[in-house]
């Protein structure tokens, strides 16, 4: 590292080192409402009650997936690297609690989970020197410092899975291009879900980039959610709209924005499903229906009926069945700046989407969705209601863009297959290199 980088990770590990306190705290208050966030609170600094990795015969694959979002894009990719590897262990791990719930479906014998620790030297050295991975792998947008340092040190492998970077997120890490430059530089390679996640990757110094689309669209439809989200159709017993993954930011809640421009009497036509995209918000979602006279249920009081306006979605990993419900829906996070949610899981389930003007998280699929006819873009929450109610009032239009959806999901598929054989081929180098680092050097005998 050049003395700038040196300086610029001393400075980050010492904003680390005064925020540790207030991340703990941050853990604390969220356990109020789900305790999950309190458990292993050791593994967090990286104190883990497993016993340490031996060496085995087998190569053992380290795989961050900080949330239920990157959990759930890891599933195809484990799938695909099973097929690829089938003797392979897994070391998987998380931030959140609903990450490590999803990922506990994914684990087969042999295998671990437990939290990531927090970016301090000590906490992810004590980690790495613990489980001993072959290679790591960070899903979409995890950037660490000096777990990347850390990993570079010790001869690990970090790459960075279904890579994204938008312009907002590279224009932030330009600001510290020391800092930058040490942590892109010692990663060992992306494979990023576009050419411009690509280019923006190479621009901060990450070397061997290569595209390989988004493993998002690999994801398998669950049957039983399927099905389920149809009986709850029947069961509302009219057209349906789902608003999902809406959010908040600085006080401004998507769910006003849209409740306030919701046409009157939308009720009669249209049952609306509200799943906001953290559910610790659902009592002021309540309060903001009470106070419009809405009549309202939820999905944790039983199933919708046709006496309702609204029904909100107060369940975790259940989208398939909101959206499997749904003639047409708007995904959240982009009325307000936020980026924009995962739009592909509902053309999954040929449901076409309207996103606000804040997509630069999904930028491409947003384009390539607008050009397949599945996605409509508005630019405020009235726009919003006009483009759901045009697809109603438009069945041709309607099964047009439903049509659209379909084929926008199924025709982006193989990025699981692409990403696996890439993680697949630096594992078998790891390993290759651990046997030759083990066998004798020529002209000596054993054991000397």
């Amino acid at each position: 590292m050049s003395p700038a980088e040196r300086r610029a990770i001393r400075l980050y590990t010492l904003a680390w080192w005064l925020l540790a306190p207030l991340a703990v705290l941050r853990l604390l208050w969220r356990s109020r409402r789900d305790a999950d966030y309190r458990a292993h609170l050791g593994e967090r600094f990286g104190h883990y009650a497993l016993p340490p990795t031996s060496a085995g015969d087998a190569p053992l694959l380290w795989l961050h997936a900080v949330s239920l979002g990157e959990t759930r894009a890891a599933a195809p990719l484990l799938e695909a690297l099973r097929r690829e590897l089938p003797d392979l262990r897994l070391l998987l791990t998380h931030t959140t609690p609903t990450g490590r719930a999803a990922g506990a479906e994914l684990l087969r014998a042999g295998d671990a989970q437990v939290w990531l620790p927090y970016d301090l030297p000590w906490a992810v050295g004590r980690f790495l020197d613990h489980f001993r991975p072959d290679v790591g792998v960070l899903m979409e947008t995890e950037l660490w410092p000096n777990l990347a340092r850390a990993c570079a040190a010790r001869g690990i492998q970090l790459l960075l899975a279904n890579a994204r970077l938008s312009a907002r997120s590279a224009a932030r890490w330009a600001r510290w291009p020391a800092l930058a430059h040490a942590t892109c530089g010692a990663l060992a390679g992306a494979a990023a879900q576009t050419g411009g996640d690509a280019s923006r990757l190479r621009d901060l110094g990450v070397r061997d980039v290569v595209v390989a689309g988004n493993l998002k669209f690999d994801r398998r439809a669950d049957a039983a959610l399927r099905a389920q989200g149809r009986q709850w159709r029947d069961a509302a017993a009219r057209r349906v709209l789902v608003l999902a993954s809406t959010r908040e930011d600085r006080g401004v809640a998507e769910e006003q924005l849209l409740l306030d421009a919701m046409p009157k009497g939308l009720g009669r036509r249209a049952l609306v499903v509200l799943v906001p995209r953290h559910l610790d918000r659902v009592p002021a979602l309540r309060l903001l229906l009470d106070q419009r006279g809405l009549r309202h249920g939820s999905r944790s009081a039983g199933p919708p009926d046709a006496e309702l306006d609204v029904w909100i979605g107060d369940s975790i990993g259940e989208m398939p069945a909101y959206y499997a419900m749904s003639d047409a829906a708007f995904v959240g996070a982009s009325l307000l700046p936020l980026g924009g949610q995962n739009l592909i899981e509902a053309c999954a389930e040929a449901c076409p989407v309207v996103m606000g003007p804040h997509v630069f998280n999904f930028a491409q699929a947003v384009e390539q969705g607008e050009q397949a006819g599945a996605v409509a873009r508005a630019a405020d929450a009235a726009e919003v209601w006009r483009r759901l109610l045009g697809w109603l009032d438009d069945g041709a239009a309607l099964q047009r863009a439903r049509a659209g959806a379909r084929d926008f999901s199924s025709s982006h598929r193989g990025a699981a297959r692409a990403q696996a054989h890439w993680i697949a081929q630096r594992l078998r180098g790891a390993a290759a290199r651990e046997e030759a680092s083990s066998q004798p050097a020529a002209g000596s005998a054993p054991g000397q």
